[in-house]
């Protein structure tokens, strides 16, 4: 019997609750948090004592250290791209632990997790490692893709949700922004969709190599596939019919005070990454910036929103 994959979350103690509120997207079967700040108190409150063994009171205070348990019939690099994606956009300091596994083994062990998989009416995501015979095709259009240890295999909800939406909404000729791009899947998907050009941007600069190989993996260089290292849309320019952020809930909220002067007539600006709790803080947000929402979508309490002005 294989054993489950521990990850370990070590961050400042004062990003622990959203440290934990990330971890806890990230897998449905909950999470322990170390957390001695209040060690004295909590003893106090819980136990009724005021004695402490001594190892104990030497914890450091200053770091808090969150644990996932990843089951075997899950992907753990998914799950530590997950988490690495979200921490880099919440600017939080962190550094991730593994065991049973090494990291290494992680990176190398996609095949075991990672089959092709269709999406929608339109796409195919194929693994490069993996073979597909023709027939199973099914006239779609087929993605190949090398996510390494960046976010977006097509695998996670948020992803496959942003995916299914963005068949509808690429038409061809159309220019399309990916705001937290990862390993680049919705944005190389909007170009084999049609689109004419599309723009991808992330803070992890590992992602941005990730995903230019992508593209050029699937037969689009820069003249057709722009890549930006930076936060959020800080360096990016243009107008583009459709924007698409599949980042965590607070980062769509900063982030969409300012994409109204990267959209044209009648864009639509897609949403996801959200969990059902942050629903109404997101919308919140968005509707007081003038956006209403056109679609909603929902899978295993993740969300998707299309926007449009």
């Amino acid at each position: 019997m294989e054993n489950w994959t521990e990850i370990k979350i070590i961050v400042p103690a004062a990003h622990t609750d959203v440290t934990g509120d990330i971890a806890n997207m990230c897998v449905p079967y909950g999470i322990y948090t170390e957390d001695y700040r209040d060690l004295e108190q909590a003893a106090l409150d819980i136990a009724h004592i005021d004695l402490i063994d001594e190892e104990l009171l030497q914890k450091d205070r200053t770091k808090s250290i969150i644990h996932i348990y990843i089951s075997p019939d899950d992907n753990p690099a998914e799950a530590a791209a997950f988490l690495e994606e979200r921490l880099h956009a919440e600017h939080i300091p962190f550094a991730i632990e593994f065991a049973l596994r090494d990291r290494e083994e992680w990176e190398n062990n996609w095949k075991k997790y990672f089959k092709p998989v269709k999406i929608g009416q339109k796409l195919l995501i194929r693994p490069v490692w993996e073979e597909i015979a023709d027939a199973e095709k099914e006239n779609r259009v087929v993605l190949d893709l090398e996510p390494g240890i960046a976010f977006g295999s097509g695998t996670h909800e948020t992803t496959r949700l942003c995916l299914s939406v963005l068949e509808k909404y690429i038409t061809p000729g159309c220019d399309m922004l990916d705001v937290g791009c990862g390993s680049g899947i919705l944005s190389v998907a909007a170009l084999l969709l049609g689109a004419n050009h599309a723009t991808g941007v992330d803070i992890d600069s590992l992602a941005v190599k990730t995903a230019a190989e992508n593209g050029a993996r699937n037969g689009f260089g820069a003249d057709k596939y722009t890549l930006i290292h930076g936060d959020l849309t800080d360096k990016v320019s243009g107008a583009f019919d459709v924007i698409a952020a599949n980042i965590v809930a607070d980062a769509i909220i900063a982030l969409s005070g300012g994409i109204k002067q990267f959209m044209r007539e009648n864009s639509v600006y897609i949403i996801s990454g959200i969990i059902d709790k942050r629903e109404s803080d997101v919308l919140a947000a968005v509707n007081a910036l003038g956006f209403t929402v056109k679609e909603r979508h929902e899978q295993n309490g993740w969300l998707c929103f299309v926007l449009e002005l």
